[in-house]
């Protein structure tokens, strides 16, 4: 139930509207527990006409509410017809009122809960883009996203219908007490009686309830992620003819969540017929007390008084029902609550300095003595290395796969932070550059191709909202797929599958060149993304980069060799160290690593 404390900012928030909700149930409360006294005067009346003895009672009967004596002395002299009339018009105007200010209570605290929930799903998403790396390495996505989905919609269960239950049953309650107690002390006794046991179940399955709230939760998030890497991989499934493999995975996991609230329900399912059969049992021992005083003429008892203490009970009844319900909407909040804080609370390990600077960076870049390993693997991916590239320098990292090419990348992008040394920037250490003004001098064609399900020209104009068509024609002529593009019906307004599934690698690829050059900043990062390209096309592009490339530090990490564009320097990887650095003629002299790859690659790619 701690957890829910983390909520009180955004009751703060809403105070007005909680306020005002609750004091909306509470007027709505008092104007319908008039009732009871209403019906047991109008019961009074028509019993004591029958006997001829009609003021005495009625009077005693109503005494304990002011409007009600008032209408009463009002109507006294009224015949018998006229009274039950004006009795019937004043309980249809009380239900009138009583549901108008429910009206008013939903429009206050469920609109509340509403805004809490907006603010709760936005709060979240928000942390999720604050986190690092690392953090999305060891997080399922299905997971997170039943925690911004499942989890934030149990909570407003709780901000919204069990608040509003919970403050309905405690002015239910209170004012019921209050004019049961001043009508007749020792019935109210009898009838609130089983109330204690009733509070001891709740108790204990409540506690129960939770336990099983959080199996489900947590087997829930296992099921999401299993459905959305099926999703996500159902090329890889169909190829692999793994359909039912992956059915029968998905079935087991889905059989754990049903079992598991088949459960939760049955515990549910007694519950709620035990509170029933508790409120039933002080109804009948009520009925049965209060008609033993009328039968042995107990001063003030009346026929009245036992139906205005049966509707009493009765009009307890769904609020005391209601706190099975409402205890479980908490439990499940609390446990759903308990989760998001887990993620609210994990603090990214990127994060800027005190003193961060915004430094004006033409592309000059420092590796002194880098060391990084990788913390959820331990691999020792960066060794020792040491890198200095000028400004407007076209640099290779070449290297076979696991040497350590792509880890650069990342390192320059600050998507991890080295364990040794120091990377500089224009003479200014990366930890020292304030991380958005960081990444957007940095144009980055990742390895692995991510689009959006957008349109072509939306994926293009990504990394620079503000961009023109004629800007976005450019960048893609530039990329080599302008005129596959104009060749879809309708051009760069196609909108591709989610992750770009309705295109081709190689097109992918190019979308990807395209955003980065649009982007149009200091420095650029290719990172082996002409992999899925054709030899025609890909000289093509590397042609074009050429032109393009003019005073930007450019970096292209590949594990071929690309022999259309001149290196001021070609540096060689291996096993995270540099093993070689220097311009192709040199290299190709000292017969070293990339000698033989360039003696691998080179002739396989000349061959018609």
């Amino acid at each position: 139930m701690k957890s829910l404390l983390s909520l009180h900012k955004y009751f703060w928030k809403y105070k007005n509207l909680f306020f005002l909700g609750t004091l909306f149930v509470i007027l709505s409360n008092y104007f319908r527990i008039l009732a009871p006294q209403v019906t047991g005067f109008v019961v009074n009346t028509v019993v004591d006409s029958m006997k001829q003895k009609e003021t005495i009672v009625v009077k005693a009967s109503i005494s304990n509410n002011r409007m009600l004596d008032w209408l009463v002395s009002h109507f006294s002299q009224t015949d018998f017809q006229q009274k039950i009339l004006m009795a019937g018009i004043v309980l249809l105007a009380l239900a009138i009122i009583s549901g108008f200010f429910m009206f008013l209570t939903r429009q206050t605290i469920i609109v509340m809960s509403r805004h809490i929930e907006f603010h709760q799903k936005n709060e979240i998403y928000q942390h999720y883009q604050k986190l690092d790396i690392s953090f999305y390495k060891s997080h399922a996505t299905g997971d997170m996203m039943n925690r911004i989905s499942e989890d934030v919609s149990r909570v407003r269960m709780f901000t919204g219908p069990a608040i509003m239950y919970f403050i309905n049953l405690a002015a239910i309650i209170g004012f019921s007490v209050f004019f049961m107690l001043q009508s007749d002390v020792k019935l109210t006794l009898v009838a609130l009686c089983p109330l204690p046991i009733l509070a001891i179940v709740i108790y204990f399955v409540n506690m129960i309830i939770q336990k099983k709230s959080e199996k489900i939760q947590s087997e829930l998030s296992s099921l999401t992620t299993n459905a959305q890497e099926s999703y996500s991989g159902i090329r890889v499934i169909k190829s692999f003819v793994q359909e039912p493999a992956m059915l029968g995975y998905f079935k087991k996991n889905s059989t754990k969540y049903m079992n598991s609230a088949l459960s939760l329900a049955k515990t549910e399912a007694i519950y709620f017929p035990s509170m029933g059969l508790i409120i039933g049992l002080s109804t009948i021992i009520t009925i049965m007390v209060a008609a033993l005083d009328v039968v042995n003429a107990v001063p003030g008892a009346s026929v009245g008084r036992i139906a205005e203490f049966v509707l009493y009970i009765q009009m307890l009844t769904f609020p005391v029902s209601a706190i099975g319900w409402t205890a479980s909407m908490t439990q499940r909040a609390a446990t759903s609550q308990k989760r998001i804080n887990e993620f609210l609370e994990t603090q990214s390990e990127i994060t800027d300095n005190q003193t961060v600077q915004k430094p004006t960076i033409s592309g000059n870049i420092d590796f002194e003595h880098v060391h990084f390993t990788y913390q959820n693997t331990g691999i020792h991916a960066i060794q020792q290395l040491n890198i200095k590239i000028a400004s407007g320098q076209k640099i290779a990292i070449l290297g076979k796969t696991g040497s350590g090419k792509s880890t650069i990348a990342q390192l320059l992008l600050r998507m991890y932070d080295i364990d040794n040394g120091q990377i500089l920037i224009d003479g200014v250490p990366i930890r020292d550059i304030q991380l958005k003004h960081l990444r957007t001098m940095i144009s980055y064609v990742p390895q692995e191709v991510f689009l959006f399900s957008d349109t072509i020209e939306n994926n293009i104009r990504f990394g620079k909202h503000d961009a023109t068509r004629a800007e976005v024609e450019l960048a893609a002529k530039a990329a080599s797929i302008y005129d596959e593009i104009m060749s879809f019906p309708a051009g760069f307004e196609t909108l591709v599958g989610e992750r770009g599934v309705t295109l081709s690698g190689g097109q992918k690829q190019r979308i990807s060149i395209a955003r980065a050059l649009l982007k149009a900043r200091p420095i650029i990062i290719f990172d082996d993304c002409l992999s899925a390209v054709d030899t025609k096309t890909e000289e093509k592009i590397l042609k074009n980069l050429s032109h393009h490339l003019k005073h930007k530090t450019a970096l292209f990490i590949t594990h071929r060799i690309i022999s259309q564009i001149h290196f001021d320097k070609i540096i060689v990887l291996d096993s995270g160290k540099k093993v070689e650095s220097g311009k192709q003629e040199q290299l190709m002299k000292n017969q070293g690593l990339y000698f033989e790859m360039h003696q691998l690659q080179v002739p396989d790619r000349e061959m018609p």
